[in-house]
């Protein structure tokens, strides 16, 4: 926590240590400019970090995001970051009972693999041409939108020209996600897998017409140009340490345990208030990037809060003595947590959730995706840990919105947890609680986070890990040049709620700076 005393003035400061406002201030740093980072936790990295959140256990845990498929290859080089990332050999593995037996569907290995995987399951080919397609239309997308989200944002019409695709334009950015799936393919369960990617902490139906379901899809499947999900070697703490680093090295002072609480400016001049334990003082800036949610931006400057976007899932991170063996003997539980392990995301079974958790209620049969990442990366963990065959899972749940821990955030949490690991155990042929790790005080080891959670430990307003619904990446009215823009000349969003914002990028921190340095 470095003492402020003697620098009361900098070109940029930025309110928020997380990753996006990291890499604002690398980037502005290493164009020269004075940066200060204001952090409130005695931390940076934000969400986008990696911890031990088990006593006396030597694993490092991305203890909330957890994979990389959007940050740009872009930011990585410019800013020399030490910071690596690993594919993953499967893609998905979902499980099912059909015709009284344990079976699933593994994708990934191979395309023969693939192919023979989908030919088990639905009998034929259909189902895996069909995939072929819709993910070849969808890779093609990726290959056209992912570029622009580090440049000045597109008009409508210009990405529409960009994509040169009118049916894709059609199902993606204009129709309910859920037309498309059931247009391409007729089986539940394959439906169900392709959804998911629509409702990763969005709380929606497949046939929503907001679309909010199509924006979140959009980001899953453009990341890299290809759509692929990568695991961040050392887990996404080391992504955040990396950026850290880069900023400190440029120049910038990143002051931990400052919190930010007043935000005045002329649109020429700001002024920023700020808080320690045991001290209170001013900063004066010619901008400023506040790297949180616009609610609390919005506290800062003293303007009307937006209403927040409501979070939707269940967070739940665990450490194994071993993976646990499963009911579908056919295939290696080393592949099948290696990806995305879908729990009761089949397509109607996501439907029924979402309609009950829409009433009020739990869903009987909580959907949730696990995967396992020392699997791919084993440094998170440390050596005799590695050694005996430990194993991490990281579980991701979904429609579980904010709502429904109102009443008893802890009792609900519990119970939620209980009815999701119960999904699981349906398809395992050893009970989980078998395989859980204990630490040093002899407790199992596992954590879960609803949206409350977020919203305390975060300050994620309703728990929401996009900070408020994902936007289309174009530009609309008052989006401003770069998506970042605020009614303040001088004052910018760079945090995830920002135009083209949400997931692990660092695209809004990348254009905050771009803004700034334009504007000087």
């Amino acid at each position: 926590m470095p003492a402020l005393e003697g620098h009361r003035a900098y070109d940029a400061v930025i309110v928020g240590g997380g990753h996006n406002g990291l890499v604002a201030a690398a980037y502005l740093a290493r164009a020269g400019r004075s940066v200060l980072v204001l952090e409130r936790l005695d931390h940076t990295g934000g969400a986008a970090v990696s911890t031990r959140p088990f006593t006396g256990v030597d694993a490092r845990l991305s203890r909330y995001s957890y994979l990389v498929s959007l940050l740009p290859k872009k930011i990585v080089r410019d800013l020399g970051l030490d910071f690596r990332v690993r594919g993953r050999t499967i893609s998905s593995y979902t499980p099912v009972e059909r015709g009284g037996r344990p079976t699933g569907l593994l994708v990934g290995g191979s395309e023969r693999r693939t192919r023979e995987a989908f030919a088990r399951l639905t009998g034929g080919e259909r189902e895996y041409e069909a995939w072929q397609r819709f993910y070849d239309r969808t890779g093609r997308l990726a290959q056209r939108v992912f570029p622009t989200l580090t440049e000045p944002l597109p008009t409508r019409d210009e990405l529409r020209r960009r994509i040169d695709d009118g049916d894709a334009w059609r199902a993606f950015f204009e129709e309910p996600i859920g037309v498309a799936i059931e247009e391409h393919f007729s089986d539940d369960l394959v439906r169900g897998v392709v959804l998911t990617d629509a409702l990763i902490g969005t709380f929606a139906d497949a046939h929503d017409t907001s679309l909010k379901q199509n924006r979140c899809f959009l980001y899953h499947v453009i990341g890299g140009g290809t759509g692929a999900w990568d695991v961040p070697v050392g887990g996404m703490g080391a992504l955040t340490d990396a950026l850290a680093a880069a900023a400190r090295a440029a120049g910038a002072v990143v002051a931990t345990g400052h919190e930010a609480v007043r935000i005045a400016t002329d649109g020429t001049t700001a002024e920023v208030a700020y808080r320690t334990a045991d001290a209170e003082g001013t900063v004066t800036a010619r901008h400023v990037l506040v790297n949180a949610s616009p609610q609390h931006l919005a506290a800062l400057t003293g303007d009307a809060r937006p209403t927040p976007a409501e979070g939707a899932q269940l967070k739940v991170n665990m450490l194994l003595k071993r993976l646990p063996r499963l009911r579908d003997i056919s295939v290696d539980p080393r592949e099948a947590f290696a990806g995305t392990f879908h729990i009761a995301e089949g397509y109607g079974q996501l439907a029924t959730a979402h309609a009950q958790a829409a009433a009020g209620e739990l869903p009987a049969a909580p959907p949730s995706e696990i995967y396992c990442h020392s699997l791919t990366d084993p440094t998170i963990l440390g050596p005799e840990l590695v050694e005996q065959g430990y194993q991490t899972l990281t579980l991701f749940g979904l429609h579980t919105p904010a709502r429904l821990f109102e009443r008893d955030n802890d009792s609900v949490r519990e119970d939620l947890l209980k009815t999701t690991l119960a999904q699981l155990d349906a398809h395992l042929d050893e009970p989980l609680a078998d395989c859980l790790a204990t630490d040093a005080e002899g407790r199992p080891c596992i954590e879960a986070k609803t949206p409350l959670d977020l919203e305390r430990d975060l300050r994620l307003p309703g728990g929401n890990i996009f900070h408020r619904d994902l936007s289309w990446p174009y530009a609309q009215e008052g989006t401003g040049r770069w998506g970042v823009e605020t009614r303040h000349a001088n004052v910018l969003l760079c945090g995830a709620g920002a135009v083209r914002g949400g997931g692990v990028s660092g695209v809004p921190g990348h254009n905050a700076a771009m803004a700034v340095l334009e504007a000087d």
